[in-house]
């Protein structure tokens, strides 16, 4: 039961901080015994790496979105940019729902 610093987001994620104090378990130098306590929570009040992740592919997906409906409306010969796009666009909206699902998962965890 070793006690590390501990930073968590506006958005709930949060991550292990710095290593703080040693418990009476591990007797050895700079090793913990793999038990980790907070010591301290530091709040960080923008969001976190993968928000701002999850807001890039988001923009990606309507850029991607709004170009589909603007190469649908031009009666120029663009079949093939329309099916790229749409196999882009499945493969972003499957990263954005990883990453909202692993977001979850940590900001509900607890600690």
């Amino acid at each position: 039961m070793c006690f590390f610093d501990q930073t968590r987001w506006a958005c709930g994620y949060w991550r292990w901080g710095h290593f703080r104090g040693q418990c009476n378990r591990e007797y050895r130098t700079g090793e913990t015994c793999g038990l980790k306590l907070v010591n301290q929570t530091i709040s960080d009040p923008d969001t976190c790496k993968l928000c701002k992740d999850i807001e890039k592919k988001q923009r990606k997906y309507n850029k991607l979105e709004s170009d589909i409906n603007r190469w649908s409306r031009e009666t120029s010969n663009r079949s093939a940019s329309i099916e790229k796009a749409q196999r882009d666009i499945m493969e972003v909206y499957q990263a954005i729902q990883n990453m909202t699902q692993q977001h979850q998962i940590r900001a509900w965890a607890t600690v």
